[in-house]
């Protein structure tokens, strides 16, 4: 059986690669989804110290591990359900809120400050327009009004 050229597959250059992935990227929040896990991570991190440091804290570094976790999933959810990115964002920042009080200073303020600008910019995101057809006029924009030809005499 002869295969033509049409059928075979494309080949996975670089330049291919990185197209694709500048689609992928630019159809979801990607860089709030970013500044959320970051700070999900950072404010996760600290309790998670030296077995020794963690048995003196006790208790209290549970509900940082688990705000962390929470910001670190509503950061992913914003990288591949971007359907949920409003509840995504508004969530990140009720945690970064929370976790200034229950979690170190919210991971020594650095966390708190990421997650609350991440949070902002999952929520403030929205995906780009589809391309209009050239001769299609834009939405809700009027025609020209066209004067009458004139008679020649």
């Amino acid at each position: 059986m002869d295969r033509s050229t049409s059928d075979a597959p494309t080949p996975r250059t670089p330049r291919h690669l990185r197209s694709t992935w500048r689609r992928w990227r630019k159809g979801r929040p990607f860089w709030g989804g970013l500044v959320t896990v970051v700070a999900g991570a950072e404010i996760c991190a600290l309790p998670l110290a030296p077995l020794k440091i963690m048995l003196e804290q006790g208790i209290a570094g549970i509900p940082s591990v688990l705000m962390g976790l929470v910001m670190v999933v509503m950061g992913l959810t914003a990288w591949f359900a971007p359907q949920y990115r409003s509840l995504a964002g508004v969530l990140t920042v009720l945690m970064a809120t929370a976790a200034l009080v229950m979690s170190n200073l919210g991971g020594f303020l650095i966390g708190t400050v990421l997650g609350i600008v991440g949070g902002a910019m999952t929520f403030a995101w929205t995906p780009a327009p589809a391309p209009l057809p050239e001769n299609d006029p834009a939405p809700g924009a009027e025609p020209l009004p066209q004067s009458p030809p004139k008679e020649i005499r």
